[in-house]
């Protein structure tokens, strides 16, 4: 297991140095002066050279890209950013807390609601509770999360006044969008899990699990469901990845100081290290994330950790 972790790990070094070339890449060829940018128009011709120099916006590509790659291996330095002259980690460190909570927040909601309701679904197939869930998935699904966060807001803050509209500074500020945000994926894991549960209750053992008369909740909890939860696994951790790397429709309807809003600020301010720095931490939140759904991959089916050697 350690050996299979050490060489996920290693593959992820030309994953990231793939991701960096790239987008350090379409930055460097995107029409914009960073100098004029940072500054405003109205600096003179010597506090743009500077400031050129400053950050080496005159070297040649390769020399820019060496010296990115050199800081940040060696120093674990990706730049400092334009605007507010921090350094980039810090930034997004400081960003990341915020996505962090509502990423988690909202995919518990979705893995607590999503799977039992996928599992009763599958179990009353074609009935009045199957259909209803279907079709408010399906309702899940297709509505815009913006456009319900703007309904959240309407209903339970404008005219309730029960829960803030904006912010993530206490647990009540969370609500509405976390609900917003877990939509969904309370729709996707539920359909996905419903799909899973029906393919597994037709396989020969469970009919066998049956016909020795073991009870339904056996038959469903220790049988069927380990079973079905490969692919509800992989959906959530596509999902948590996604999350991760911020929602930038949720955090800006609810004014969230989150990744996906600093990423959003960065592009229209041509902030460069910003950017480079954030698409650097959303590769590795994804690579993370799909480390991890393979390692329960292990965990639920003991054949996969057996290849794990």
């Amino acid at each position: 297991m350690i050996k299979y972790v050490a060489r996920r790990v290693l593959a992820l070094v030309p994953v990231l140095f793939g991701v960096a070339f790239i987008v350090f890449t379409l930055l460097y060829t995107t029409p914009g002066d960073p100098a004029k940018l940072a500054l405003g128009q109205q600096a003179t011709d010597e506090a743009l050279q500077e400031f050129r120099d400053s950050n080496g916006l005159d070297d040649p590509f390769l020399v820019q890209f060496g010296r990115y790659i050199s800081n940040a291996v060696f120093r674990g330095d990706i730049g400092r950013s334009y605007v507010t002259k921090r350094p980039v980690s810090s930034e997004i460190m400081d960003t990341f807390k915020v996505t962090l909570r509502l990423a988690v927040f909202s995919m518990a909601i979705s893995i607590v609601l999503g799977i039992p309701f996928g599992i009763i679904s599958a179990i009353k197939q074609y009935s009045i509770f199957d259909s209803v869930t279907m079709v408010l998935a399906l309702v899940g699904i297709s509505m815009p999360v913006f456009w319900l966060g703007l309904l959240l807001i309407l209903l339970f803050s404008v005219h309730l006044g029960w829960f803030p509209s904006s912010g993530m500074g206490s647990f009540a500020a969370m609500v509405l969008p976390s609900l917003s945000l877990s939509a969904q994926g309370v729709a996707i894991i539920t359909r996905m899990t419903r799909s899973s549960m029906l393919e597994v209750v037709r396989q020969d053992y469970i009919r066998t699990a049956r016909a020795k008369g073991q009870k339904e909740s056996v038959v469903i909890w220790r049988h069927a469901l380990p079973n079905a939860l490969i692919p509800v696994v992989t959906v959530i951790g596509i999902h948590f990845g996604y999350l991760l790397g911020g929602a930038v429709l949720t955090e800006s309807v609810f004014s969230i100081p989150g990744v996906g809003r600093l990423m959003v600020e960065a592009i229209k301010m041509r902030d460069y290290p910003i950017v480079q720095g954030g698409v650097l931490y959303i590769a590795i939140a994804y690579s993370l994330v799909n480390l991890l759904v393979d390692l329960l991959y292990g965990w639920i089916d003991p054949r996969i950790k057996a290849q794990y050697r």
